[in-house]
């Protein structure tokens, strides 16, 4: 996962060898190229592998309910990144 970060720029856009390193840790999301990271359905895909990556998605993902919703399906310690209102919102 950490090894994204080395990664020449190319490849951190490729969406396989994100997907891949997000497999192996939800952290390795922060080193993928900036048009994935803003990809809804790409990085749906990325936090229904280790919803942890919710953490470095933008500010208005971590506040989607649905979004969220499917991070915490994966890893319900995902909740901790949803924005506050979802945090307070005993639904979720």
């Amino acid at each position: 996962g950490q090894a994204l970060r080395t990664l020449p720029p190319e490849l951190r856009a490729d969406r396989e060898v994100v997907l891949e390193a997000v497999q192996q840790s939800g952290r390795a999301l922060q080193y993928a190229a900036e048009e994935l990271r803003v990809d809804r359905e790409f990085v749906l895909e990325a936090v229904r592998q280790s919803g942890l990556a919710l953490e470095y998605v933008s500010a208005e993902l971590c506040a989607d309910r649905e979004f969220v919703l499917e991070a915490m399906r994966e890893n319900g310690f995902a909740l901790a990144f949803a924005a506050a209102e979802l945090r307070a919102d005993r639904e979720v």
